[in-house]
């Protein structure tokens, strides 16, 4: 429950800020593959972004631990994750 609440939060401090641009596709993509892809589609999704390997080693930790989420949690966090997007994005055109 923990990490859920965690990756909803960080979520909103990066998508719901007062700025004029729209999510980034590949920030809405990155978070997808971290709730719903394997972990080798997710590494390759990853590491497009050339960080060190430390740094993809240790999202794969936080990602194995994401794994074992049931499958109804991980839809109902990819749900709110969209309606957050979605808001972001309707922000956003509207403020432009």
């Amino acid at each position: 429950m923990r990490l859920s609440v965690s990756l909803l939060l960080i979520t909103l401090a990066l998508c719901c800020y007062e700025a004029n641009s729209s999510v980034c596709p590949a920030l809405t993509t990155e978070f997808t593959g971290f709730l719903l892809a394997s972990d080798v589609l997710f590494r390759l999704q990853i590491e497009k972004f050339n960080a060190p390997a430390e740094a993809v080693e240790a999202k794969m930790n936080v990602k194995r631990c994401v794994n074992e989420l049931s499958a109804g949690k991980l839809l109902l966090i990819e749900e709110i994750l969209g309606q957050v997007l979605a808001k972001c994005s309707a922000y956003d055109e509207a403020n432009i």
